[in-house]
């Protein structure tokens, strides 16, 4: 009979919102003084069962032990109390305020001499190995110091325990070595720490142990050093998957096409893209790096002619034709033009899909204006939605159910089943595989290696570097809104492009 005292111990734990179960009798136990890694896909429940013992939700079913004593908490206070603190992946901080404000801040018994506050905190950095200025305004800082903020948030507080969900989505490959090391330093003095991710390469750097959940499940425990990426993955997923993605050399690769000069300002007057310039070839893909918010988002937009541009030229190049300028076209005119482009926008429904239609109906979207007649066929947009539901699993009762009823993941392989379908000479992806499986994720990486290989520009933003590295034959990296650099994938590393991402634009673009 074992008497091990855990950290933290899940008995029979389970979660419902509405219909839908999050967690379903869960039997999981941390240890102390390791880093445990909580893997799973979107939807296994592993972020649900941790706000459970951080206070956010409240377990329908089971019993939560903290160092062996059963706890009931409600509230993120009652976990403080009980030396559990979670950093959440959206930052809950005043932005006017400084770091050492933000620290102490609901703190009641707290003697707001920021003097003293900010030298614990100092002691705190000094301890783990952070850098952090106690005194600088949290508007003024990067995402790497407010993640530093709130870990140090919950440290002050005195915690043993610590949470962080996906604590690495918004970091550089720099800022990633250093959190890790920081923790190795913290799992050293004695604390338990916790990592809710799907990053399999990450589980394998900084883990001592790896919990999978699946479908609100946990399926095994195991130590880091005894499995593999392959067989965490089967575990994740429950049938083998290859993490191959197969890219070939581009082959009589041609311009598509080419930016030159492109500056585009947000409501404010601000610039979102200063000076940009490029060329994206039919044959190859292009991949598009930076850290959030560098300009990805308006470099698509503009090509599809959704955002105006406010100096600079876009030029099309089709096979045999004379050039396009696209800039001042309404994405109905580019089309009219004979541009055969498909975007793959970020906002799905607001910009991609109609919620309240069908797969059907959403098919039609790209067909209806070529019908003859009063009358619409729907027989083709209705044989595409059933390929698309076949071959990407697609998860609806039917292809006439709203999309807007669809988990996230399933309206993702909508859109992007139906714009590869166009068969377009240009496809542009924004983070075309978030929320979505790894074995769906693998073959969308391979549909759009399929279209480089049909001579198809693709042009991908992404946010996984590794697959950025595997799938694209160049990247180019946004930083400010400006070009930092653009590197050949096949010979690039992380550092290198994570370098590009924040280095100082104000030094020039080379």
């Amino acid at each position: 009979m074992e008497n091990t005292v855990h950290a933290i111990e899940f008995r029979n734990i389970s979660k419902h919102f509405g219909s839908v179960i999050a967690n379903n009798h869960v039997n999981l136990y941390v240890d102390h003084g390791v880093v445990m890694a909580i893997l799973g896909e979107n939807g296994s429940g592993k972020t649900s069962l941790m706000n459970m013992v951080a206070g956010i939700y409240y377990p329908d079913e089971g019993e939560i032990f903290v160092e062996g004593e059963k706890v009931t908490i409600k509230t993120p206070k009652d976990a403080f109390n009980y030396g559990v603190g979670m950093i959440h992946q959206h930052f809950k901080l005043i932005e006017v305020f400084t770091a050492a404000q933000n620290i102490v801040l609901g703190l009641e018994d707290e003697k707001m001499d920021m003097k003293l506050i900010a030298s614990k905190v100092k002691d705190i950095a000094s301890k783990y190995g952070f850098d952090i200025d106690p005194n600088k305004k949290i508007y003024d800082m990067s995402v790497s110091e407010k993640q530093t903020v709130e870990i140090i948030k919950v440290l002050y507080r005195g915690v043993d325990i610590l949470i962080l969900d996906e604590p690495t989505a918004v970091l550089t490959p720099q800022e990633t070595e250093k959190l890790f090391n920081v923790l190795r330093s913290m799992r050293e003095q004695g604390k338990t720490v916790i990592i809710i991710t799907h990053k399999l390469n990450e589980v394998m750097e900084i883990s001592d142990v790896v919990a999978v959940m699946r479908k609100g499940e946990h399926i095994k425990t195991v130590r880091t050093k005894e499995t593999n990426p392959d067989a965490l993955t089967e575990m994740m997923v429950g049938h083998q998957v290859t993490l191959d993605i197969e890219r070939k050399t581009p082959v009589d690769i041609k311009p598509r096409i080419t930016v030159a000069d492109l500056s585009v300002r947000d409501n404010e007057g601000n610039f979102k893209l200063k000076d940009v310039g490029f060329i994206a070839y039919g044959g190859e893909i292009l991949g598009i790096a930076g850290i959030a918010g560098s300009g990805q988002k308006e470099l698509l937009e503009s090509i599809a002619g959704l955002r105006r541009v406010a100096t600079g030229s876009i030029i099309y190049s089709p096979e045999g034709r004379s050039t396009s300028n696209l800039v001042g076209k309404t994405p109905l005119e580019i089309r009219e033009a004979g541009v055969a482009m498909a975007f793959v926008p970020e906002d799905r429904l607001g910009m991609g899909l109609v919620g309240g239609m069908g797969m059907t109906d959403n098919m039609m979207l790209r067909t209806w204006r070529s019908n003859k007649g009063m009358f619409v066929d729907r027989k083709e947009p209705k044989e595409l939605a059933e390929v698309i539901l076949n071959d990407l699993e697609v998860k609806t009762p039917s292809v006439e159910y709203p999309v807007r009823k669809l988990s996230g993941g399933n309206v993702q392989k909508v859109l992007v089943g139906r714009e590869i379908a166009s068969n377009p000479s240009v496809l542009m992806s924004a983070y075309a595989v978030r929320g979505l499986d790894i074995n769906t994720s693998y073959t969308i990486y391979n549909l759009l290696s399929d279209q480089k290989d049909k001579g198809v520009a693709v042009i991908f933003v992404g946010e996984d570097l590794d697959v950025l590295l595997q799938l694209c034959d160049r990247i180019m990296v946004l930083n400010e809104g400006r070009v930092a650099g653009i590197v050949d994938a096949r010979v690039a590393s992380k550092e290198e492009i994570g370098l590009l991402m924040t280095k100082n634009m104000e030094e020039g673009v080379h």
